[in-house]
């Protein structure tokens, strides 16, 4: 079997990464966070594509260097199409356009999505069907995967995502961007019971997160109106049932699918599946159901390029390639 080499670039949001896997396995995985937005409270696009353009050779560089590989060893270069930041797309788009040409190697555009569930592939074998669980800062979907290349969205967000949510929770609070761990890790010295927020009345397995958002809003309005310390003292409590709520929202739907589709594993994947709580409440979900439960290492949870690299490692077998005429696109693709 001859070698299949795979560069992978991400640069949808506002990570930079370039991984490189070899016949399946992750030689390099490097990733350039940019603080730049923490101060603003949220990514500000513009920013975010310009400190790409600084990153990506850096990142690139050192990948190749890490895994000891050359250009010329490279059998294709597999990017982030979309979705994402359109300017922060085209970066990554364009740099591995020009490789490709400069190398004569296929390009291999890759849905930032189906790079999420590519990391459960990464190091395992997945027993397939497979029910996965998708939660990060733009998307929060449940998908039915039958081969790596196919995927059946069954439910998704009617508004906001889970991670939205959280950081957006946090800013409520007064934490820091990005304020999921803020949350996470305050939520730990907290009581989850303390306060009650609403779940949203959404169809079969679809989720919606404004709700508990306004619903946070009012309510620390309201303590705070009559007591201005009130999130001093109470801060780990507020975290921990916001935090309670979100994560029953997300498995309440998701068992329910569970037992309509009944799969042989169960995946979760996505930013959000770095939070632990939520971590350890899937894997409660493996006994209860007597099912294999999967979540990738930590450094494949958020944005990078590792995924992306596993995703076009797929594409390449099946050579799914990418016109170098190829455009972003900032929209899910359901396929």
């Amino acid at each position: 079997m001859s070698l299949s080499t795979i560069l992978g670039i991400e640069s949808s949001c506002d990570d930079t990464a370039a991984a490189i896997l070899c016949n399946g396995k992750i030689l390099a995985n490097i990733t350039a966070t940019q603080t730049v937005h923490a101060q603003y409270g949220g990514v500000v696009p513009e920013l975010a594509s310009r400190a790409h353009q600084s990153n990506i050779i850096p990142v690139i560089e050192m990948a190749l260097a890490k895994a000891h590989i050359t250009m010329d060893e490279l059998s294709a270069v597999a990017v982030t199409q979309g979705p994402g930041l359109m300017g922060s797309l085209l970066v990554g788009l364009n740099v591995a356009k020009g490789l490709c040409i400069a190398k004569d190697l296929p390009l291999i555009g890759v849905n930032h999505l189906q790079a999420h569930i590519a990391a459960l592939f990464i190091d395992r074998d997945v027993s397939l069907p497979m029910l996965c669980l998708l939660v990060s800062g733009g998307h929060t979907q449940i998908v039915y995967v039958t081969t790596p290349m196919t995927m059946e969205i069954i439910g998704s967000t009617c508004d906001d995502a889970a991670g939205e949510a959280f950081d957006k929770g946090a800013k409520l609070m007064g934490l820091p961007y990005p304020g999921g761990p803020f949350i996470d890790q305050h939520a730990k010295n907290g009581n989850p019971l303390a306060f009650g927020f609403p779940d949203s009345q959404t169809k079969e397995f679809d989720f919606s997160f404004s709700g508990i958002k306004t619903s946070l809003l009012y309510f620390l309005q309201k303590h705070i109106a009559s007591d201005p310390l009130f999130l001093e003292t109470h801060l780990p409590d507020v975290c921990a049932s916001y935090q309670r709520q979100i994560i029953m929202s997300l498995l309440k739907r998701f068992e329910k699918a569970i037992q309509r589709f009944k799969p042989v594993s169960i995946g979760l994947t996505g930013g959000v599946s770095a939070n632990s709580e939520l971590r350890q409440k899937f894997l409660v979900l493996e006994q209860k159901y007597a099912i294999t439960a999967i979540i990738p290492e930590l450094e494949f949870c958020t944005d990078n390029a590792a995924m992306v690299a596993m995703a076009g490692y797929h594409q390449y077998l099946n050579r799914d390639f990418t016109s170098l005429c190829a455009l972003p696109y900032n929209r899910v693709k359901q396929s």
